[in-house]
């Protein structure tokens, strides 16, 4: 079974590792410095860095563990991110010491946007897309376009494990809490969460199955999610993609 670890970095992103014998993997290094410490006191050679969008706080440090360790990057085919090895694109896959990963455009948050899934291991490193409870902004892509990158995600088997790269689960549950109160389920996630915080556990990874339960940016079938809509919102439409896009203003608005 493959062992995924979290690197700190910044206020609240992970950089996930991957390790193989002696040589590792990782995911979206926003910095450099939390990578080689943990290089250096494992006596871990980096292989590969794979790469879901071109934002800093996900690409920092490449150039610098590049020069460190001569490893290879794998990435979306956008010319903002330099030193790229190997450009992906949906339906691709990338061998990353021998665990297979499926490439998954996933555009909204950045229209760059891709997610590496591997099936056998059942898990997925998907950025800044989708969240514990919540999902990314949508800053290059639009509404619609962001919908149907989580109904990609949403298909996939409920036991894949999600990985994302930011710790905001609990101000994702806070809102979801607005969105959808009469959730049980959500509600005892959030407890679950809140204690996990408080011992400074990460509440990642998640799982598609518990986000498919939580999430209200999955959730855009439930009922009591759109007459909520409907009475706050003016909402006019059980299309998935408007009651996604009502949700996401009204997250946005803070």
């Amino acid at each position: 079974m493959l062992t995924i670890t979290p690197i700190p970095a910044f206020s609240d992103n992970y950089i996930w590792m991957g390790v193989r014998d002696d040589r590792a993997w990782v995911v979206d290094p926003g910095d450099a410095a939390p990578v080689l410490a943990v290089l250096q006191a494992r006596g871990l050679t980096l292989d590969t860095i794979l790469i879901t969008h071109h934002h800093f706080d996900h690409t920092g440090g490449v150039n610098e563990l590049k020069a460190a360790t001569q490893c290879r990057v794998v990435g979306p085919n956008n010319p903002k991110i330099s030193d790229i090895d190997e450009i992906v694109v949906d339906g691709n896959s990338a061998d990353v010491l021998g665990v297979e990963f499926d490439v998954l455009e996933v555009p909204g948050h950045t229209l760059d946007h891709i997610a590496y899934y591997n099936r056998s291991e059942s898990i997925l490193f998907c950025g800044d897309t989708l969240f514990v409870g919540g999902c990314g902004r949508v800053f290059e892509g639009t509404f619609p376009m962001m919908q149907a990158s989580l109904a990609k995600l949403k298909a996939l088997p409920s036991t894949t494990k999600v990985y994302c790269t930011h710790e905001y689960t609990m101000a994702n549950l806070a809102f979801a809490q607005r969105v959808e109160p009469g959730n049980a389920v959500l509600m005892e996630h959030a407890r679950n969460c809140a204690a996990l915080r408080e011992r400074d556990i990460p509440t990642v990874p998640s799982s598609i199955e518990v986000e498919c339960a939580i999430n209200p940016f999955l959730r855009w079938d439930s009922d009591e999610i759109v007459a909520n809509l409907t009475e706050n919102r003016q909402l006019d439409s059980r299309a998935p993609a408007d009651v996604f896009a009502s949700i996401r203003g009204w997250k946005d608005e803070g």
